[in-house]
């Protein structure tokens, strides 16, 4: 499913002012934007979901952003809230859809850990924990991993069988903390769907790397 034509001259305003405040870092960029779109008109599709307010806000989901290592990262989504509904606003959106969107975004980060009110705010939701997962999941892990300086694996331990978790430090460590229990948070059926999919995948890719690494 597509976002919905309708109203388009507004759609395609939130469209052209996100793709501009969108920042350019690999694993947030404008084309990981496309994909949460396009996750969550589908999943918006299957659930019904309202599918303007869902495509507004993951259009505009990564207009603010903050870098995971930054102390107030945990506060991202609620700014990028704000920033979102600046933006509504500037572009005379109707009310009820700047407030339907704000609480989306405000909700929507992992790291936050706030639980949505409304079925909108969790296909965003849905949709952007999606987009850690799978090929593009493991693509995006580890572009971020580059970007932090961070080294891809422990070299002593690579799964860390013999050590606590740390994925502050090693990234292979992230699919154990975080990614591969996505699935099971995810709040919409076509979501977990779309979800078990993907861990299995990463399932595999782990199984044929620890066969690489020895």
């Amino acid at each position: 499913m597509l976002c919905p034509t309708e109203p388009q001259p507004l759609l395609e305003r939130i469209r052209s002012v996100a793709e501009a405040r969108t920042g350019a870092e690999s694993a947030h960029d404008w084309l990981h934007v496309l994909r949460v779109e396009s996750l969550a008109a589908r999943i918006a599709g299957a659930e019904g979901a309202d599918a303007t307010v869902v495509c507004a806000a993951a259009l505009l989901h990564e207009v603010f952003t903050l870098p995971k290592n930054h102390p107030d990262s945990p506060r991202a989504g609620a700014l990028c809230a704000d920033v979102a509904r600046e933006i509504l606003v500037a572009l005379e959106a109707p009310e009820d859809l700047v407030r339907a969107v704000g609480h989306c975004i405000h909700v929507h980060a992992f790291s936050a850990g706030i639980e949505p009110d409304t079925l909108e705010a969790e296909v965003l939701q849905d949709a952007d924990r999606l987009d850690a997962i799978g090929a593009i999941g493991i693509a995006r892990c580890f572009a971020t991993c580059a970007a932090m300086g961070r080294p891809f694996y422990d070299r002593d331990d690579p799964f860390a069988e013999h050590r606590d978790l740390d994925d502050k430090s090693f990234g292979l460590d992230h699919f154990a903390k975080k990614l591969l229990l996505i699935p099971e948070r995810l709040h919409t059926q076509e979501a977990r769907r779309i979800g078990r999919q993907r861990a299995a995948f990463i399932e595999s890719y782990l199984q044929q790397l620890r066969s690489e690494l020895g």
